[in-house]
């Protein structure tokens, strides 16, 4: 919240007799609350017609009005996300239970917004599916965005992750792959299953994710019935600064379900938009969601025992060893008033942690941290954070100046205008005192370009496969087949070889959809374009259109 002596011209300028201010409310003659103006301030009269010479035009270049809405028309759409570009959320609160499990969390973590019990934090919440475009269907097979911005009283804490818990790679060096695979062929501008298991085949720790992606739970039925997992491995650091590693899970009190690919496809014909419109209307109804929050909790070492590396994020750590422990409550209860400046212009990122909560090393969470912001400074601006959705719901004060679209300077009240540097002895901004004792992790090694030791990438692929029911297994089996049987066949004999080692019957019934003898060879063919992964039927929809299309006459 704004400092209470903090003047009210502060942000906007100088206010000269009480005019001027950012309460003021002055009006022109004739004016009222709901009248059309400009953004200079102007009241428009002459909102349908542009002026012209006559009533046939042409068009003079003075139409400032008109240049003024047509240009900012042009530049309604900032760029679109690389990755989450489709995207809703809401407002709510997230309710603290001052407890991790049956012990009081202060033990584990000194973060503020976890002490009290029933203590309650503004959140806003951002879900997106991650390959796909700004309005693409929101029944596609793809990962679902899970980002949540907690406004605390130590600033803002993001956490970003999605509704799987696993992801395809371990570290950050290949991301950029990863998504082109997965985006439009650069040359047809078509997603193509071809170059998705091309990437997928020569990746063998993505097989866990594939098995999650290609089932059931690649299609989540909407945003309120779905999971949400920080994915990636962080510390909790207490007041005496010892840590520990920690996941993040985020379950549905709403009950989590799934669609088959079937069920998608007949949804989409009906409407593309079922999720966003299914979250709005829940909350407009009053019908508000909720997840509990659970965290799992390691010791921080490199844990030898187990045959898998605790900060590998294709990894899940099992609950049986680490069980889910309940924190705290989130409820969403708000809709947002502008979808744009709210939902669109929502900025997370992973590097976004208040005191208490740490890094860890995992891999691909140390690259994410660069990536996320450093996009929010491109795709919004430098200063994204200016927003109010984007800034803190407290006192900021920094001496960062300048930079595109800077509407007002983070100074604090008696700071000295002229100083935007520290140190300083003239009035300038001051560090802040330590809250418990520093985490000081001790580091070693040499400087290498290595993957981790213990890779394992397909025993807990195997265990997730016999994990699932029945139909699970087969919806599974049968969107891995739809999608692979328009690749060639040496990328379908690499994809069954590498399911077959994460279980036998795996492979084989893959192997036995796409028409293989295990080990047999094989002539390469021209693969047919399958459109978007696990769609069925994608190549001849194409063929369809044009002999059920009804004939016209052209006017």
């Amino acid at each position: 919240m704004e400092n209470e002596k903090t003047p009210k011209t502060n942000r906007n300028g100088t206010s000269v007799s009480g005019v001027g201010g950012s309460t003021d409310g002055r009006m022109a003659e004739g004016e009222s609350e709901l009248t059309l103006t400009n953004r200079q301030g102007h009241p428009i009269s002459y909102n349908q017609n542009i002026r012209t010479v006559g009533h046939r035009g042409p068009a003079t270049m003075e139409n400032y009005h008109f240049i003024e809405k047509i240009s900012h028309f042009d530049r309604e759409r900032v760029p679109e996300r690389v990755v989450h570009a489709r995207g809703a959320g809401a407002h709510g609160y997230f309710e603290a239970y001052g407890t991790v499990g049956n012990e009081p969390i202060a033990k584990y973590t000194r973060a503020k917004l976890f002490q009290e019990q029933g203590k309650r934090t503004p959140v806003f919440v951002r879900f997106s599916s991650v390959t796909h475009g700004t309005h693409s269907p929101e029944t596609l097979r793809d990962p679902r965005g899970f980002a949540v911005k907690f406004y605390t009283e130590d600033g803002n804490w993001d956490l970003v992750g999605n509704n799987l818990k696993v992801f395809f790679i371990r570290d950050a060096m290949k991301f950029p792959d990863l998504i082109h695979a997965f985006k439009p062929d650069p040359v047809t501008n078509l997603q193509d299953n071809e170059r998705i298991f091309d990437f997928i085949s020569n990746t063998p720790e993505s097989m866990h994710m594939i098995t999650f992606l290609f089932s059931t739970w690649g299609i989540p039925a909407n945003y309120r019935q779905m999971q949400g997992s920080g994915v990636n491995t962080y510390k909790w650091v207490n007041a005496e600064g010892e840590a520990v590693l920690v996941k993040y899970h985020w379950e549905p009190v709403q009950g989590i379900k799934n669609l088959t690919q079937k069920e998608a496809q007949d949804i989409q014909g009906k409407n593309f938009n079922h999720a966003t419109q299914d979250l709005y209307e829940a909350i407009e109804r009053g019908d508000h969601p909720e997840w509990e929050l659970y965290v799992q909790i390691m010791n921080d070492d490199e844990h030898p025992e187990l045959d898998f590396d605790p900060l590998d994020d294709t990894k899940l750590w099992p609950k049986d060893q680490f069980p889910f422990l309940p924190v705290g409550r989130m409820v969403l209860n708000k809709n947002p008033d502008d979808y744009f400046a709210e939902v669109e212009q929502a900025a997370f990122g992973t590097g976004v942690l208040v005191d208490g909560l740490d890094f860890s090393d995992d891999k691909m969470l140390q690259g994410r941290t660069f990536s996320y912001s450093d996009t929010q400074r491109y795709r919004v601006g430098p200063n994204y954070l200016q927003l109010p959705i984007n800034a803190p719901k407290k006192h900021a004060a920094t001496n960062f100046h300048g930079g595109q679209m800077t509407y007002y300077a983070d100074r604090a009240p008696g700071q000295n205008p002229h100083v935007n540097y520290e140190p300083s002895s003239l009035g300038g901004l001051r560090e802040a005192p330590k809250s418990g004792k520093d985490y000081t992790p001790f580091v070693l090694g040499n400087l290498v370009h290595q993957s981790i030791d213990r890779t394992n990438d397909f025993k807990q692929a195997g265990e997730t496969y016999r994990a699932f029911d029945d139909q699970e297994r087969d919806e599974l089996i049968t969107n891995l087949v739809n999608s692979l049987k328009t690749c060639r066949k040496s990328i379908q004999m690499r994809m069954v070889e590498m399911f077959a080692k994460c279980d036998t019957d795996y492979g084989q019934r893959v192997a036995q959809g796409l028409g293989l003898a295990e080990g047999a060879g094989g002539s390469e063919k021209v693969h047919e374009r399958g459109g978007p992964i696990g769609a069925t039927e994608a190549h001849e929809a194409t063929r369809e259109a044009e002999q059920k299309g009804h004939p016209s006459d052209w006017y």
